[in-house]
Formats: structure tokens, C-alpha cells, sequence
């Protein structure tokens, strides 16, 4: 018995290989085609990991990869020890969960408020206008928002003083407390656009006779969007959930950088420009390298943390 069994469970496997090899031979054309992007990935994003040694070691630009000087996990301890990257942590997760949050409930709310648009022409043109800034470099937003705050002649200035609501200019640009708002508004202005469109798509999905059951039972537009429209679109906001949580640590860098000055500095200087700070000013490439392994790693934390949770909670999930 054993050997009829051992027989069969061989003959599947070698029709299953074989099956697999044919699969291949009929898409040739494809797995060519997919070759430049295969070796883009293993160049540029697989190649460079060999550099995370340098977090390892009191590494010295003159010396070779293999003759330097290995000291463990000393500049991960550094890191915790040192105030400056603390603050550069607070920052870079309070920017990036306040970007999140209101980027999130402002393309869920403009979705649904453009679903219930019923003229197609008024639906476009708001579309249109609002996903247009996500094709501006943020060098060029980083520029506008310098503009509009200017002291000068900043257009937020001139209404809040011809309204009479401020007796003098505001420097909006040099008072902490206004700076991570101003990153905010700002990426919710770029990318809700673009993020209203994913919300939107998932919302063409959902069955129209369901409205149409509900419209026969009673219900107004709100109680629509409440039980049919929300749950409907659920599946689309807990996968976008969950890739957000991988970019935690991924605050805007442009932003911060250009427009922080001395007297923000505490409250703009966020991780990637702590490392910038290290890597190429101060030349301590050692400290520059764990800061990016420790943001990374807790990225890739996150995603598995939120994708398992989502698992735990019967919802949609990555893998």
C-alpha cells in the first residue's frame, strides 16, 4: 500500500512539473518581456543591501568593505541615545499619521460626495481639478506653500488681513506649532485627488440594485451611504489602510527640508533628513545607514502587523 501511494504522489508530482514547464513555454513572450524589470529590482533595490554592513562597523570611506572595523549594534544603541533622532522620530510619525489621517477621511469624503453627484459633466470637472496637483513635484508644492505663507506678499496673509481676522502678518513658516498642519493640508491638497479615485473605482463595484432595494424601503441618501455605500467600499479601505501602515516612518522629505529654518528646526527634522545630516554632512555613514535600517525594518513591522491583524479580524488583507 505504501508503495502504490508513494508511486502515485510521484507521478502527480512529475505531471504537476510538467504542467508548470509547459505554462512557462506558453508564456515566453511575457517572461522576456518581464526580464528588464526583474534586473532593475535585483540592481537597484537587492544590490545595495550589501551596504547595510556599514551599520555594522566604524566604517571609513578609505578602507575596503572587508577591512573595516565591526562594532555590532553599537550606532543602532546610539540611536536611542541620542535626543536629535528622537525628536527627528516624534516628528516623522506625528507629520506622517496626521497626513494619513486627513488624507484618508478627506478622500473618503469627497468620494461619496461626488458618487452622489449625478451630473457627469460637474463630476469630471472636481475630479479633474483635484487629482491635478498629484502630478507637481514636491519641489514645486514646497514652492507655492512658501508663497502663499509668505510674510510679504502671501496670499493667506493679504484675505486673513483684508477680512480684518489678523492685525499683522502671521510668519507661519517660523512658529512650530503651525508646521505640522501646514505639512498636512498640504498633502491632503496633492494627494486626495488621486486617493478619491481608488475610493471612487471601488464604489462603481457595488451592486446598484442594492440602492435600489433601499430607496423602495425608506432610506434617505445618508442612511444609503451609511449601510450600503461605507460597507461596500470597506474591503478597498483596509487594503489602503494597511499599505499606509508600511509607510509610517515615510514622512515627507522635500517639505521638511526646504522649508525648515532655526526656529523650527526642533519640530521639522525628520528621519530621512537626519540621515542626509550624518551620512553626507557630518560623514558618519555608519550612523546615516542604521537610522535607514531602523526605519525600514519598522516599516516592514508595521505592514505584517497590520496585515495579521487584519487576518485576526476576518478582513481584507495583502497576503
Amino acid at each position: 500500500m505504501k508503495n502504490k501511494k508513494t508511486t502515485q504522489s510521484t507521478e502527480t508530482e512529475l505531471i504537476l512539473k510538467r504542467s508548470f514547464w509547459k505554462s512557462l513555454g506558453k508564456q515566453k513572450q511575457l517572461i522576456v518581456m518581464s526580464l528588464p524589470f526583474v534586473l532593475y529590482i535585483i540592481l537597484f533595490k537587492f544590490v545595495p543591501l550589501t551596504g547595510w554592513t556599514m551599520a555594522f562597523q566604524d566604517y571609513k570611506p578609505a578602507k575596503s568593505m572587508f577591512n573595516q572595523t565591526w562594532v555590532g549594534f553599537k550606532w543602532f544603541l546610539f540611536l536611542f541615545k541620542d535626543k536629535e533622532f528622537l525628536f527627528a522620530l516624534r516628528n516623522t510619525i506625528a507629520m506622517s499619521l496626521m497626513s494619513t489621517a486627513l488624507g484618508y477621511i478627506s478622500a473618503i469624503l469627497i468620494a461619496i460626495l461626488l458618487n452622489e453627484v449625478k451630473t457627469i459633466a460637474v463630476k469630471r470637472f472636481v475630479q479633474t481639478v483635484s487629482y491635478l496637483p498629484h502630478f507637481l513635484s514636491w519641489i514645486i508644492v514646497t514652492g507655492l506653500v512658501a508663497n502663499v505663507l509668505s510674510v510679504e506678499d502671501g496670499i493667506l496673509n493679504n484675505i486673513l488681513l483684508w477680512l480684518g481676522i489678523i492685525d499683522k502678518p502671521i510668519l507661519w513658516l517660523s512658529v512650530p506649532k503651525y508646521f505640522w498642519h501646514i505639512i498636512a493640508w498640504t498633502y491632503v491638497w496633492k494627494e486626495v485627488g488621486w486617493n478619491t479615485i481608488v475610493y471612487l473605482g471601488a464604489m462603481t463595484a457595488i451592486d446598484p440594485c442594492l440602492y435600489e432595494a433601499a430607496q423602495i424601503d425608506g432610506c434617505g441618501r445618508l442612511r444609503k451611504i451609511w449601510h450600503i455605500t461605507l460597507p461596500g467600499i470597506k474591503p478597498t479601505i483596509i487594503i489602503m489602510m494597511i499599505m499606509s501602515a508600511g509607510h509610517i516612518l515615510d514622512a515627507n522629505f522635500e517639505m521638511p527640508y526646504f522649508l525648515q529654518n532655526g526656529l523650527i528646526q526642533e519640530v521639522a527634522t525628520q528621519i530621512d533628513i537626519y540621515v542626509l545630516k550624518y551620512g553626507f554632512k557630518l560623514f558618519n555613514f555608519s550612523l546615516a545607514t542604521a537610522a535607514g535600517i531602523f526605519k525600514n525594518v519598522v516599516n516592514i513591522l508595521l505592514l505584517l502587523a497590520a496585515n495579521y491583524v487584519a487576518k485576526k479580524a476576518g478582513e481584507e488583507r495583502l497576503i
